[in-house]
């Protein structure tokens, strides 16, 4: 423990002083880190598809859609904008504290920590860290260890494009996030579950450090009695299938209009054929659970209901199907824990306020879907918050990079992408500037002027 902790100082105090440097200060250096970044992550790229393949069975399509392009879409977004963003940007200033003049400049937090979980090992530590390259700091990754091969690849590139005393990637288990926490960084971005996001702001707490919480929680989806069942069905099994369930964002649970619940079930049905095909199990499209205390975590789900699709499982392969729970009790587990995995409850409604009600009695969830007439959309959008949300679709919200993501509530603080991962990581700096060739009396005792200034102020 102490070679861990004198290891990782040394790793934070020498990223201090390289920060104090004000090398990363400089918009063509970060231009050129983002670049080194992505050329990087193009050279091995293979071998990503190859650990993600190992670690989680996803296909080299699904990898490349859910991890790789995201983040490389990312990087070139924020090259292609990172002069604009880092201006210093004009406001205007009030009358009375005229003739100064005001802006915003954006500069650098720091050193910075970002915490990323395994379900999306790849994406989920390199888009913070655009965001933390782009704004100018210095970053220590820690990667989740539950994927190992992944985890080499992406030490790898970071290794490639960057000097440690910039960018460090550490390894390890629990014992190595605590020390890290215990460390005094500018900022923590972390994605993981909201029990461990109280941890890592307990300890943020203790040196007053801002934190980024990227969590979870169960994402409702509402499907109503005016809704596309055919295409429900698809875009919900769909959301729900990518990476076996094992999303932040995935449909956790079915909100369904009594009325039309056999129909979408047997469109789901007909769904998983029309993705999978008749087995399942050997598609190379459909990912396996990252370990066997998930695989036995999910597998106690099972008995919570009744499977009405689904509900096959291989321990030795940590294989669950694509399954939907029938009759499920609100008070079960699975109603109340996040799922993050292939298992989908069905709860029917036959007025919509139950399922507004079912919503807004619970934690805010990071996203909801809604499945129905778009006029109704905007009423349930409206009573009831989230982190994000999508009409008529699931999940595809988190792909837009001008859309800020990020949970409410239980289910996170903050928001990140596209020029929002910009903005989290910079400090937005106010700015006044005054002349010298004139000094108004009336802001000084005795304040002879007072009426007046009470009058501008007015």
């Amino acid at each position: 423990m102490t070679n861990i902790t004198e290891s990782i100082t040394h790793i934070v105090s020498s990223q201090k002083k390289y920060y104090n440097t004000g090398s990363t200060k400089s918009i063509s250096f970060r231009i050129d880190q983002l670049k080194k970044l992505k050329l990087a992550i193009l050279k091995n790229e293979t071998d990503l598809y190859d650990a993600l393949w190992h670690d989680l069975h996803k296909s080299k399509e699904e990898t490349f859609l859910t991890e790789i392009s995201i983040v490389l879409n990312e990087i070139d977004y924020h090259i292609r904008n990172l002069k604009k963003w880092s201006k210093p940007k004009r406001v205007s200033t009030p009358k009375h504290l005229l003739p100064s003049s005001s802006r915003v400049i954006y500069e650098p937090l720091g050193v910075t920590l970002i915490i990323a979980p395994w379900n999306y090992p790849f994406q989920l530590i390199f888009n913070p860290l655009v965001g933390a390259i782009s704004a100018g700091n210095c970053a220590v990754l820690k990667p989740s260890p539950h994927t190992e091969k992944t985890v080499m690849v992406m030490d790898k590139i970071v290794k490639d494009a960057f000097d440690t005393k910039y960018v460090h990637l550490i390894q390890g288990e629990g014992e190595v996030v605590n020390v890290l926490l215990n460390q005094r960084f500018d900022m923590i971005f972390f994605t993981g579950s909201p029990s461990f996001g109280k941890v890592v702001m307990g300890a943020a707490a203790k040196n007053l450090t801002p934190v980024i919480l990227e969590l979870g929680g169960k994402s409702p989806v509402i499907v109503d009695k005016d809704a596309n069942l055919k295409v429900a069905a698809k875009r919900i099994i769909w959301g729900k299938t990518i990476n076996a369930g094992q999303t932040c964002i995935a449909p956790d649970y079915l909100l369904v209009h009594r009325s039309i619940k056999n129909e979408l079930v047997n469109h789901i049905k007909s769904s998983l054929q029309e993705l999978f095909g008749d087995d399942i199990k050997s598609s190379n499209n459909y990912a396996r659970i990252v370990s066997d205390n998930r695989f036995d975590k999910l597998i106690d789900y099972l008995t919570d209901g009744d499977c009405i699709i689904g509900g096959n499982i291989d321990k030795s392969e940590r294989y669950i199907s694509p399954t939907v729970l029938d009759n499920v009790s609100l008070d079960s587990d699975v109603m109340n824990e996040e799922i993050f995995g292939p298992i989908l409850p069905i709860i029917t409604f036959d007025n919509i306020e139950e399922a507004i009600n079912h919503i807004n009695n619970n934690e805010k969830p990071l996203a909801l879907y809604y499945f129905g007439n778009s006029s109704k959309a905007n009423d349930i959008i409206n009573r009831c918050t989230s982190g994000g949300a999508c009409i008529n679709d699931t999940i595809i919200h988190v792909a837009n990079h001008n859309l800020p993501f990020g949970g409410v509530g239980n289910s996170g603080m903050g928001k990140y992408h596209g020029k929002y991962s910009f903005t989290v990581f910079s400090n937005q700096r106010s700015i006044m500037k005054s002349p010298t060739w004139i000094d108004v009396a009336f802001r000084y005792p005795p304040y002879k002027m007072f009426k007046l200034v009470k009058k501008l102020l007015s």
